[in-house]
């Protein structure tokens, strides 16, 4: 027994490893392996878009069998109305000048009552044909003076004016199978003056000199000429004064000399050429 003890007593004891002292491996850390990168957010997904509301279908109304039924009907530009209902006004201008100064709108009957009267230069917007008949009512002297200066027998009475018009017209159909309307502006081209002379007075001296004619003027000449030749050739006349202005349209639509319009016209422009 004593032997025992000896050995014991003689052999090293184990020591006691503790609960909280560090193990070999935690102590000595690897400083040797890399930092992790923190991975990067994830994007937010998009928000889907949202869906179309669907349209909603139109819902017929619900027609009474015993109800009158309503007819649905055009309505009315004004684009198929005719002179005095016979002639279409959509007529070609050749003379380029004078295609904004002639006024060929679809008119039935041409009286305004003056409804362009009140400006100046509004006499655009008349009717080319309307602006003939107030012109046949104050044709200017004739010859002599007829009951007054730039007085007619026709003064005032338009009506009168209207009906003459429309029979010349009818005539000119007749005699040539054209659109008359077509022929009246082809006489007013014709007519109208290009040139004409203005007078210039310089210390006591005057002396004429040539100046070109605005378009406003060449209309306006040319209708008053055509109204001015037509009361010429009636004047004392057992013609009628249908037949003068027929008769004067259609020379003046030719060119011809033999129309008064054309015939002062080409001597207003010999005079003017003489006078640059």
């Amino acid at each position: 027994m004593a032997k025992k003890k000896k050995k014991d007593e003689g052999s090293p004891e184990p020591q006691a490893v503790s609960a909280d002292a560090p193990k070999e491996e935690d102590a000595a850390p690897a400083t040797d392996a890399p930092k992790a990168e923190p991975e990067p957010a994830p994007a937010p997904a998009p928000e889907p878009a949202p869906a179309p509301e669907p349209e909603p279908e139109p819902v017929e109304p619900v027609q009474d069998e015993d109800a009158p039924v309503v007819e649905e009907f055009e309505t009315v530009t004004g684009t198929d109305i005719k002179l005095f209902g016979r002639w279409p006004t959509n007529v070609t201008t050749r003379d380029k000048g004078l295609q904004r100064y002639m006024n060929l709108r679809d008119i039935g009957v041409p009286h305004m009552s003056g409804l362009y009267q009140k400006k100046r230069f509004w006499k655009h917007k008349q009717s080319i044909v309307e602006r003939l008949a107030t012109r046949m009512m104050t044709p200017g002297t004739i010859k002599a003076r007829i009951k007054g200066k730039r007085t007619s027998c026709r003064s005032g009475k338009k009506q009168k004016v209207i009906n003459i018009i429309r029979r010349a017209f009818e005539l000119i159909h007749l005699k040539t199978g054209e659109n008359p309307v077509q022929v009246l502006v082809s006489a007013i081209e014709h007519s109208s003056l290009r040139e004409d002379t203005t007078r210039i007075s310089m210390g006591g001296i005057s002396y004429q000199s040539s100046v070109d004619v605005a378009p406003a003027r060449r209309v306006d000449m040319a209708i008053h000429l055509i109204a001015l030749g037509a009361s010429r050739r009636s004047h004392n006349s057992p013609v009628t004064i249908e037949e003068c202005l027929t008769d004067e349209i259609l020379a003046a639509a030719r060119g011809d000399s033999s129309s008064f319009a054309v015939a002062r016209k080409e001597e207003k422009e010999r005079i003017s050429y003489s006078a640059r």
